[in-house]
This record gives C-alpha cells, sequence and structure tokens, in this order.
C-alpha cells in the first residue's frame, strides 16, 4: 500500500489537482484526506467532487462543519467567516450533505487520524512539543495523522525521552521506528510555513516510510478565482507567499 496523506485543501481546485497528480505520479494507490475540504478558496463543490471520487478515507475539517451548519463561525477572523458564509451558500445540497456525514476522527490501517489533534479533533493546532506530549499520550495507537495547522510537521517520542519537533521540507523523510509519532502533511491550499506550493504527505503503512511533499500550482489562477467569486482579496493574496 501506497497512500497520499492531505489535508487542508480549503476550496482550492488547482492545488488539489497538482497534488492528486503527483501523488499518481509516485504510484499512490490510496488518498487520505483529514478534513477542510472547503473553506477559503473558490471551488468548494470542485473539490467535495474530487475528493468523493479518489479519498479513501475523509475526515471533515472545521471549516467543512462550520459550511454544514454543524458549527458556528464565531471564532473565525472576519475574512474566513466571510469565505465560509460564501461557501456555505455556493454548496450544493448534495456535497453540503456529504459534508455532514464526515467525522473529525476515525482510523485508517493501524492510524490514527485527526484533523486537529488527538485530544481535540476539531480545534487543536499542535505547533509546540507541548501539546504534542499531551496528545501522544492521548491515543494507542503508534502514530497519529493529524492536519489543521497548515504547516509540516513531526512530532516523535521514543520511550520516556522529551518530543523532537520536526519542521519539514520538500523531500525529508523519516522511518516510524518504534517511535511514536504525529505525523501532519501540511495544506494542500493554503500552506503558512512561507512556501507557496502545495504540501502533501506520502506515506508507506507497511514498511513505516514517510516523505513530505511539495508541488508547484497555478497560484494565479487559484487567487483569481477567489476575487472573481467576490472573496476578501487578502484570501488570494497571501497564497503567493505561503502564509
Amino acid at each position: 500500500m501506497h497512500v497520499a496523506v492531505i489535508s487542508d485543501i480549503h476550496g482550492n481546485r488547482h492545488a488539489l489537482d497538482a497534488v492528486l497528480a503527483d501523488a499518481d505520479d509516485r504510484g499512490c494507490d490510496e488518498i487520505w484526506c483529514l478534513g477542510d475540504i472547503v473553506g477559503y478558496g473558490a471551488d468548494p463543490n470542485g473539490c467535495c467532487a474530487t475528493v468523493r471520487r479518489f479519498s479513501t478515507v475523509t475526515l471533515a475539517g472545521n471549516h467543512d462543519l462550520v459550511a454544514t451548519g454543524a458549527l458556528s463561525p464565531e471564532s473565525f477572523s472576519p475574512d474566513a467567516a466571510t469565505a465560509a458564509t460564501w461557501t456555505r451558500d455556493a454548496l450544493t445540497t448534495e456535497h453540503r450533505t456529504w459534508l455532514a456525514t464526515l467525522r473529525p476522527e476515525g482510523t485508517a490501517q493501524s492510524f490514527l487520524l485527526a484533523h486537529g489533534s488527538p485530544l481535540h479533533p476539531v480545534w487543536e493546532y499542535v505547533l509546540s512539543a507541548e501539546q504534542a506530549e499531551r496528545s501522544l499520550d492521548a491515543f494507542e495507537e503508534q502514530v497519529a495523522l493529524i492536519g489543521h495547522s497548515h504547516i509540516p510537521l513531526s512530532f516523535s517520542r521514543d520511550g520516556t525521552q522529551p518530543v523532537v519537533t520536526e519542521r519539514r521540507r520538500d523531500g525529508d523523510e523519516a522511518t516510524i521506528g518504534a517511535r511514536r509519532w504525529l505525523l501532519n502533511p501540511g495544506s494542500v491550499g493554503q500552506p503558512r510555513d512561507e512556501d507557496p506550493r502545495a504540501s502533501w504527505m506520502e506515506l508507506h503503512p507497511y514498511d513505516g516510510r514517510v516523505a513530505w511533499r511539495r508541488v508547484r500550482y497555478d497560484v494565479d489562477g487559484a487567487a483569481k478565482a477567489i476575487r472573481d467569486a467576490g472573496l476578501p482579496s487578502s484570501l488570494a493574496d497571501r497564497l503567493a507567499y505561503g502564509r
């Protein structure tokens, strides 16, 4: 088995198509999606249709839950709330109904999957060793795959040793071995690590190998679609800077 792990697409069909093409070129035969299929971008229906077609395991992120009405956007920034309202209205009934069937956590093979964290699957951003320590104590599996932060990261712990935190770059690799892990593929549709390329993670579950990948996509096209939809220009501008 050869898996592409993706997260935080945020309605960016340009980035999603580029990632799936790269995953196919690398021989991935399954897609695991950690949520936030919709959000800031201008093609929520296209992204839903593509994920429904290709993803083997799909979670709901906080933006997906807001789009279905399961959560309120009151904690969002003004621009994010505007995008959430636009997305909710733009979604077809079919795709909104499908999003409502998804949950923010699950399992696949021997892996725990959570949009945010094992402790708080919807909202927690795991960015520090202290947060990772608490999360690593909160699940039984050896490895949890998480999204939400828009930053490709890994946190690992060997027995009672301190947690090792690593910001992951294009081409970085890791071997799971005997350590416990939190692995984050970064964001497909809105990276926030100052690299505008779409981010995803290549996983070989049976031999415990992981690699982080970056893919160039039509950033200008995605930004234009956001502006043409009448969404806040800040959501378009930030794509070029990866933040």
